[in-house]
């Protein structure tokens, strides 16, 4: 059984790869995946950046297990840390099969995102002004 919704963070990303994402071997791409994450990411990303971010870094990705059409793909996300410009987002890849609704975590990594101003140049992550608890 994998891990509940709220340890993983916030479900960001529901969606079902289509024939056009597959590789030769009859996978999804790595790299759907990766975009995929990197949209997830850059939306828990701007909310806690109050704005605009950019995808500086992916690390420790891992893949456990290959994603096939027809699985309906949920990314989960959350903040692990804030810097004084950057945050690093730890982000879960999880898949129920076709007509199987047992949830498989199939991919997870970090990604690094930076705030930046509306001239591209990195500027200060606001404080975190939600309520404690």
């Amino acid at each position: 059984m994998t891990e509940s919704a709220s340890a993983r963070g916030e479900p960001l990303i529901r969606t079902a790869p289509m024939p056009a994402d597959m590789n030769g071997n009859g996978d999804i791409f790595g790299g759907w995946v990766l975009s995929q994450m990197d949209i997830a990411g850059g939306i828990v990303a701007a909310r806690r950046a109050q704005g605009r971010v950019v995808t500086v870094a992916v690390d420790a990705m891992t893949f456990h297990q290959p994603i096939k059409v027809g699985d309906i793909v949920s990314i989960y996300g959350r903040v692990l840390r804030v810097g004084r410009t950057s945050m690093a987002v730890q982000l879960e890849t999880i898949v129920a099969r076709r007509l199987d609704p047992t949830e498989i975590k199939v991919t997870e990594g970090v990604y690094t995102y930076v705030a930046i101003d509306e001239h591209g140049r990195p500027r200060p992550v606001p404080a975190d002004s939600r309520p404690a608890g």
